[in-house]
């Protein structure tokens, strides 16, 4: 991918709009980041909890790609927040990343603790061990607290966005506040799929249902995290950038909002 298809985040760091997500990639998740890496991909999106950011560092180290040439992200767990071990953490996944810095670290759930996490993440920045820093699964009201108590806005929030789970007042939020989003289960775990309205629009352009909707989420400027150990899905999950939506097309994903999730909500969740 080129310098089109990067966006720039609020520390002038240049984020791919992109990424193989590699939650419960499992045993696979070495060969998929070779795979995604080899198709293009620029950005790997792993976490502590995960348990695969070894996997990707080998990964990572085998492809002969220079480190500065490939943005990762990891995510900082929430027993971590909460027992206030954000260094101690990301000292861990650098470990286990093979790395001496990650582009991006994110908080990954709002839980108690979360503004001192970030507070901490904000000297892991000036000290060079993070690029970035950003939070994931924050609504808008998590976002209010911690900007009201913190010096540096998040870079990112990482949410679930798809056509039956469209959160419009944070992702208003965020694209006002220059915050930029990126989608995870931006497929719906598969169940936005086999959306009638989506399968028409994907017939007209000779493409996947699932590259229809990785591309309204482009056109909505909002970054992809599409998941897959598969090398033909990894590959056609790149493959976004010959054809255009209409806006006709865009209003009638759009439309297509349940304010269903797929995972957990941020405000009512117990792990």
């Amino acid at each position: 991918m080129n310098q089109n298809t990067k966006v720039k985040l609020c520390c002038c760091q240049k984020m791919p709009i992109i990424a193989l997500g590699v939650w419960q990639s499992g045993k696979d998740t070495k060969q998929a980041v070779l795979d995604a890496l080899k198709a293009g991909y620029r950005h790997i999106d792993t976490a502590a909890c995960y348990g695969n950011e070894e996997a990707v560092g080998e990964a990572v180290k085998e492809s002969g790609i220079p480190r500065e040439d490939i943005f990762i992200t990891t995510k900082l767990w929430n027993d971590d927040i909460r027992a206030g071990n954000t260094r101690k953490a990301l000292l861990t996944s650098l470990q286990k990343l093979q790395m001496d810095y990650v582009d991006l670290y994110l908080i990954h759930w709002p839980v108690e603790g979360y503004v001192e996490a970030y507070l901490e993440m904000e000297k892991l920045k000036e000290e060079g061990l993070v690029k970035s820093i950003g939070v994931s699964n924050f609504r808008k009201s998590h976002l209010q607290n911690l900007l009201s108590q913190v010096h540096k806005i998040p870079a990112v929030n990482q949410i679930e966005i798809n056509p039956q789970m469209q959160d419009e007042e944070t992702i208003q939020f965020c694209q006002d506040n220059k915050i930029v989003l990126e989608a995870w289960s931006p497929l719906g775990s598969g169940a936005c799929l086999h959306i009638p309205g989506i399968q028409m629009i994907a017939d007209k352009y000779h493409k996947s249902t699932a590259q229809i909707i990785l591309r309204w989420l482009l056109q909505r400027h909002i970054v992809v995290l599409p998941k897959s150990v598969h090398k033909e899905r990894i590959e056609e999950n790149i493959d976004l950038f010959d054809f255009e939506l209409t806006k006709e097309e865009m209003e009638i994903m759009n439309a297509l909002n349940q304010n269903k999730r797929t995972g957990p909500d941020p405000d009512h969740f117990d792990f």
